[in-house]
């Protein structure tokens, strides 16, 4: 099982959006488990307060329910992404290019959305 840490970004097209290979995963990538750092999950319960982003985020968080929360702390979740990167290499999932510029150089992976499909960069 291949644990894709996700940013918030990625995770509200996850859960807002039908993603077209989703069922596919297993074979083209392997058996995923997406984990959310609580720096995420703290940046959503924020972002709920933004009334045009209220819904969105909402199902973003009835969705993190069923997901392993895992404590990454700190203020903000691309700087805490960065620095666990840096000590842990792992696959992040993110959609922010200047986010997966730093993880590539700390030879971490990148679980992307494009065009509504999941893809792998490294």
């Amino acid at each position: 099982m291949v644990e894709v840490i996700c940013d918030t970004n990625f995770l509200i097209h996850l859960a807002t959006r039908r993603i077209k290979n989703i069922d596919n995963l297993d074979m083209e990538i392997g058996s995923i488990s997406f984990i959310v750092p609580e720096v995420v999950k703290n940046e959503l319960i924020k972002l709920q307060q933004i009334p045009e982003k209220s819904q969105e985020i909402t199902q973003t968080l009835n969705f993190i329910k069923k997901l392993k929360i895992i404590q990454i702390n700190g203020n903000y979740a691309d700087e805490e992404l960065i620095k666990y990167v840096k000590n842990n290499r792992s696959i992040i999932g993110t959609m922010d290019k200047a986010l997966k510029n730093k993880i590539k150089k700390f030879d971490s992976s990148i679980l992307s959305i494009h065009n509504d499909k999941i893809i792998l960069e490294s």
